[in-house]
Parts: structure tokens; C-alpha cells; sequence
């Protein structure tokens, strides 16, 4: 209660900043007595106002998340754990300070309140509640017999007694970001007042941007004034050109070729017999199975396909083939293919919906359903009646009636093969047209089943050829890559001139981190971004890199000092900013003293109308966001004028013409209440958000990674 009162008297200051503090103080072993967040050894990945974030610790993580995660790259892995790792260590030192704390008592009540803990069968008692004496045996067993899975669980149990400090420490902070009714009366007005307003503006567009003047040092001064809105990360920029390992005109003629030459048989010379022997080739091949075995990229699938399943730009054709038949070579998925009919299935297909009506006693039946053999013929027959009606919708009727799984589906039992459904069921789908409605008893009761759709199958093989680069390609590319890099680096001529030379396209990447992974063009890179920020690289050095399929060669052209941006930097955001000023005094000199009508008449433009404006919504018809107009406006009285205001996007004058006040509530407990859940919701990321700005954050991740 102290905490708590102490942070309520400071309600002003934390409505001000939201807040102080939040948490990440570990505690580990807990029920083990086991200290595992000893003093940290080895070098640090980061220091943080002051603190040591330990590489050993930070490695430990990665690690472990490496081991949980699936398809996440190493850098991805790296950037998660780090922003955990910075998030507890900032908020760690403010909550520490406040004291604030989990005891080991009060475990267990936290626990019982993580859903994925409590509410595992492995630590239920026969009554389904959670029993702490399993939970304890459970640790304790794998502290002695799984040391491995006992680390991840300290790692978990930190996190979760961290959620309960997180949790608490933020119930305290939004103890003082309420909102008292004087606001929530606040909120209303400014959400309800309204004005109505006669308006002319003065676009900035009226001047074109040739005829503003800004010098360098201008820029200059207006950085320094806002050193905060510019500050910059480090960073780089880099141009390369990407020599792709890929296959030519002649790879892909060469591929086809050898692709057609397997079509035919081949007569080879046996030496031991001193005959010779035909091979069959791909057309008169009885065992397709080893032919392709031995000649394809791709191994003979056995499966019968609906066209549905073929590639769609050739299903046709290969639907229209005869057993035997070769449809090719056609390119598809980065392959040339031929294609041969190994067996057809007319109808070999079915779709199909049904209605099940089960009855006590029968296969795999709901112990719900009481109802005899005899009812449930006498329902199924009943059932049929109404669907065999034209205007008889049967997928209501199968979710209304059906105690089979697919009844929230309308019956769809979708498309299946030939001995997929039990006997009985199979022969009335498959002997039955397509459209007809009857009813088959099974093992399982009553079913009306209606034939929805058949479809013909097919078993086709197919010869495969991936399309792939020739040794020689290969050997070409990486002379060319060599040559343009020996070119750029050794010759007079500049990086971009020897590259438009050779019909190279030069690819640019501004504003690279140092730790960024993935580069537009190229992929996952990292390599490259070490190479850019290692201290050791100029601007304009040059260097030839082994990538996934090929080779890059890339080119340093800018480095960016971590503070306050540089002129030639904040350029292209500053001008228009500059402009703009210049712009409005300009218009504000020119039209000083001018009437709303004078001020129309003088710059060509007209008198416009608003309507219900107000503070919340501060939008002008014609004009766009307009909040410093609008709020100008609610500061005149009715019939007043005001003089030249410079908005957004130009200089207004207005004329409030009508003024009407929101009636007075009651009570303003909803407004209030409204305002303080929107603040209590922001607390969340603006308490970190605050703290993280004013911290002290050396990184030196890139370092190890």
C-alpha cells in the first residue's frame, strides 16, 4: 500500500510520461533453491545503463530457441531474444528500485493462474484441479534426470513469476492514469461542441517550389533546433550487381534435347558378349518404374489423379491421352516433362453427402443416441421422403438431421476412391448416376445418400529433367563476376559506368543496420552487412561475394553516424518543411490586414463553408486535417473573425458563423471511464517506449554475430 500511495501522489508526472517502470527481474529455482541468475561471466553482448547484458546468458537463449523454433533464420532468432533480453534488463532496473517482487509463496498462486501449467492433465488431481504436490515431484524428477528440458524450465519459470511482476507493476501505474469526471466533461465537449465556419485558404501550392531559396545552412538550423525529430541509427548504403546462376538458352535446348533422346529405345554394345541389346526407351518401357528410377528427377507416382489435380494449363491434353500415349516435352515447374497414360478409371471418383441416422448398438455410435434399429429405419424413411422433394435443400436437411461428423458440413463427404467407404456405402455411391437419392444401411445405421459428382482418374508417369545451369554456364558466370569486380576495383572508371557498359543492372540498398539480415535482391546476406559495417571498409570499396546461386558484387557508398543527421541527409524531409515556412510567411505578408472577402479576391480563390466541427474530428471539407484552424475557431465567438492562420496546408482566415455547445450530462462517469481505459491501455507500451528513449544503450551485438 505504501508503493501504491507513493505512486498516486505523483498521478501528474505519470500521466506526463505513463508511468516509470515495468518489469524483467528473473528469478529462477524457485522450488529447487537453484540460482541461476549468478554473477554473469564472459564478455556482454550489450550494456545498458550501465548493466552488462551477458553474451553467455544471451547465447543460452538463442539456443534454446533455436531448438523450439522451425523455419526462423539465425538472425531472426538473434533480434528476437535481444529485444526480450533489453525489454527486462531497462524495465528490470526501475521495478528493482520500487522493490517490487514475487515470493516464492506466492508461486504457486501464479502458476495456478498460467492456463498452459494449470490446466495440464499431468498435474491434475482426479477431481481436475490443479495439485501443486504433482507439479513439485514433476520438477524435482526432471532436475535430476533431464537436465537439459530442467534449463528450459527455469527459462519458463522465470518468464512466467516475470508476467506476474509485469502484471502487478502495471496494475500500481494505472492506479494514477485514470481520468476524473472534470476530464471525462472534458472529453465530451471536445468530442460534442460544434462550430459552423465560413473559411478562405491560401494553398501553399500557390507558390511554386522554384522560387523558394534554402540555403545549406538554413537546413542546418532547422536540424539543430530539432536535434530529437532527426536523430539517425548508423547505417550504410551499398549498390551491387548480382551475377544470377541460372540456366542459358543453349542449358535449356540441351536439357529438352537429352529429355527426347530418352523417348526412343537405344541400342548399346555389350563387350562381354561382343552383341548388342535395345533399351527400351520412355514409350515402349514396360517397367516405368526403373526407367524413371534411373532417368528422372521425379519417381514414378502411382496414385490415380482427377484433372483437378494436373497442372491446369495442360489437364486437358493429358486427360485426352490413351493408355500408352505421350503427351511432351512441356516445360512446367522449372522442368522440362513428358508424360505418359499408364491406366485410366471412368468414373473412378465420387462425391458424395449423406445423412446418418444411428440407432443403439451400432458401429462407433453416440452413447446419446437411444433410439432403436426399427426407429431409426422409420426416421431414415421419413428423411428420404423430404429429400427427394425438388425444393428440398439437402445440406439443411443433413445439418438438421444427421448424426454422422459431417452434418456441420451439409453431409459433404467430399471426393473418394473405390474401397475408401465401408462395402455397403462404397457400392451405392459408385453403382448409382450422379443426382440420385436413396438409402444404404451400414454397420453405422441409416444413411440417404445423395451421388453429387464423379470424376475420371488417371495413373500417368512423368519423365522429369530439372532445368539446371551447365558446368560450363557456371564456369562463365563466375569469369564475368571476377572480370566486372577486377574491372571496378583496378581500372579509372567508376563502379556505375563499368557496370552500364556490360548492360549490368545496378541495384541499390539505402539505410542498411548493422543488423539486418535480409537484403532486397539477395536475400539473407549477413555476410554482406558485416563486410559494410566492419571499421576496416571505406566508403566506395569493392567486394565479389558467394551467394546462394550465384555471386555479388557490391559496392560501399555511405555510411551514416549513429546521432543527429547530417544536412545531406535530412535534406529531402527538411526542404518541404522549409519551403512550407517560406511559403506561409510569404502569403501571411502579402495578405496582412485583408477582410475574408479581400483575402478571396486577392488570391483568386473563393469563400467555402464547414460544418460541424469539432475538436475530435478537426477535418475541413476540401481542405483535409486541419486541427489548428479548427481549434482557433472554438476560441472566437459567434460572428467573430479570425486573422491569417497558418494550417497544414495553407494560410486560412475563418468566420465562426454558428457555435453550438453539447447539452450538459448528468454524469460524465461513462466519458470518464472511457478515458481512463484508454489510457490504462497505452501504459503498456509507453512506459517501455519512455524508458527506452532515455536509456544509455551500447549495442554490440554485431560484434558476434
Amino acid at each position: 500500500m505504501a508503493i501504491l500511495e507513493n505512486i498516486r501522489k505523483r498521478t501528474t508526472v505519470l500521466i506526463l510520461i505513463i508511468g516509470m517502470a515495468l518489469f524483467a527481474f528473473v528469478v529462477s529455482g524457485i522450488f529447487t533453491g537453484n540460482d541461476a541468475g549468478g554473477a554473469k561471466t564472459g564478455s556482454s553482448v550489450a550494456e545498458i545503463n550501465g548493466e552488462e547484458v551477458s553474451i553467455d546468458e544471451f547465447r543460452k537463449r538463442i539456443e534454446r530457441a533455436s531448438r523450439l523454433s522451425r523455419g526462423t533464420s539465425s538472425m531472426q532468432l538473434v533480434n528476437s531474444i535481444w529485444s526480450q533480453m533489453e525489454r527486462n534488463t531497462i524495465l528490470g532496473q526501475q521495478i528493482n528500485r520500487l522493490g517490487i517482487s514475487i515470493e516464492g509463496n506466492q508461486i504457486i498462486d501464479v502458476i495456478k493462474n498460467s492456463p498452459g501449467l494449470s490446466q495440464n492433465p499431468q498435474f491434475q488431481d482426479e477431481n481436475g484441479l490443479f495439485d501443486e504436490n504433482r507439479f513439485r515431484d514433476f520438477i524435482a524428477e526432471m532436475r535430476a534426470n533431464a537436465p537439459t528440458q530442467y534449463d528450459d524450465w527455469l527459462q519458463d519459470e522465470a518468464s512466467i513469476v516475470q508476467s506476474a511482476k509485469e502484471q502487478t507493476y502495471l496494475n500500481y501505474i494505472k492506479a494514477g492514469v485514470g481520468a476524473t469526471l472534470k476530464e471525462g466533461e472534458w472529453e465530451y465537449k471536445l468530442a460534442n461542441d460544434k462550430v459552423d465556419l465560413r473559411y478562405v485558404r491560401v494553398p501553399y501550392t500557390s507558390i511554386a517550389d522554384s522560387t523558394i531559396v534554402v540555403t545549406k545552412d538554413e537546413i542546418a538550423a532547422y536540424i539543430n533546433d530539432r536535434k530529437e525529430e532527426y536523430k539517425q541509427e548508423e547505417a550504410r548504403d551499398i549498390q551491387f550487381v548480382y551475377f544470377e546462376e541460372k540456366p542459358s538458352v543453349e542449358d535449356e535446348a540441351a536439357i529438352q534435347e537429352s529429355i527426347k533422346k530418352l523417348l526412343g529405345d537405344t541400342v548399346e554394345y555389350l563387350e562381354e558378349s561382343d552383341t548388342t541389346d535395345t533399351i527400351p526407351g520412355f514409350r515402349n518401357t514396360t517397367d516405368v518404374e526403373t526407367f524413371l528410377a534411373r532417368n528422372s528427377d521425379t519417381k514414378f507416382d502411382t496414385i490415380f489423379k482427377a484433372k483437378s489435380e494436373l497442372p491446369t494449363q495442360f489437364a486437358d491434353s493429358l486427360m485426352a491421352l490413351n493408355i500408352g500415349e505421350l503427351f511432351g516435352p512441356y516445360k512446367y515447374a522449372n522442368a522440362f516433362k513428358v508424360s505418359k497414360m499408364i491406366d485410366k478409371k471412368s468414373n473412378g471418383s465420387v462425391k458424395a453427402s449423406h445423412i446418418l441416422l444411428a440407432y443403439a448398438g451400432a458401429e462407433r455410435v453416440d452413447p446419446s443416441i437411444t433410439r432403436s434399429k426399427e426407429d431409426a429405419e422409420a426416421k431414415a424413411n421419413e428423411v428420404l421422403a423430404e429429400a427427394l422433394k425438388s425444393d428440398t435443400d439437402f445440406a439443411e436437411l443433413a445439418r438438421n438431421n444427421s448424426d454422422g461428423p459431417s452434418a456441420p458440413q451439409g453431409g459433404d463427404l467430399g471426393f473418394f476412391q473405390e474401397g475408401i467407404m465401408t462395402p455397403k456405402f462404397n457400392d451405392f455411391a459408385f453403382g448409382n448416376r450422379v443426382g440420385y437419392v436413396g438409402i444404404v444401411e451400414t454397420e453405422f445405421g441409416y444413411h440417404i445418400v445423395k451421388v453429387m459428382e464423379k470424376q475420371d482418374l488417371v495413373k500417368i508417369a512423368t519423365l522429369s529433367r530439372e532445368i539446371e545451369p551447365s558446368e560450363q554456364t557456371i564456369n562463365t558466370l563466375f569469369t564475368d563476376a571476377t572480370k566486372f569486380e577486377m574491372a571496378t576495383i583496378d581500372g579509372d572508371k567508376a563502379f556505375t559506368d563499368v557496370a552500364r557498359e556490360s548492360e549490368y543492372i545496378i541495384r541499390p540498398v539505402n539505410q542498411i543496420k548493422a543488423m539486418d539480415e535480409n537484403l532486397p535482391g539477395l536475400s539473407t546476406q549477413r555476410n554482406i552487412v558485416q563486410w559494410a559495417f566492419n571499421d576496416d571498409t571505406e566508403v566506395g570499396d569493392i567486394r565479389r561475394f558467394n551467394i546462394n546461386n550465384g555471386y555479388a558484387v557490391v559496392q560501399l557508398t555511405a555510411k551514416y553516424r549513429e546521432g543527429v543527421m547530417a544536412v545531406e541527409d535530412a535534406s529531402a524531409t527538411v526542404l518541404p518543411q522549409i519551403r512550407k515556412d517560406k511559403k506561409a510567411e510569404q502569403i501571411m505578408m502579402a495578405n496582412a490586414g485583408k477582410s475574408l472577402e479581400d483575402l478571396a479576391s486577392a488570391n483568386n480563390t473563393v469563400i467555402s463553408t464547414a460544418t460541424a466541427l469539432t475538436v475530435k474530428a478537426p477535418t475541413i471539407a476540401g481542405a483535409g486535417r486541419e486541427p489548428l484552424v479548427v481549434g482557433s475557431a472554438f476560441g472566437l465567438d459567434q460572428g467573430g473573425t479570425s486573422g491569417l492562420i497558418k494550417g497544414e496546408t495553407g494560410i486560412f482566415m475563418i468566420e465562426v458563423t454558428k457555435k453550438e455547445v453539447a447539452p450538459d450530462l448528468e454524469n460524465y462517469a461513462t466519458y470518464a471511464n472511457t478515458l481512463g481505459t484508454s489510457n490504462s491501455t497505452r501504459v503498456n507500451t509507453a512506459v517501455y517506449n519512455a524508458l527506452k528513449e532515455k536509456a544509455e544503450i551500447e549495442d554490440n551485438r554485431s560484434v558476434f554475430y
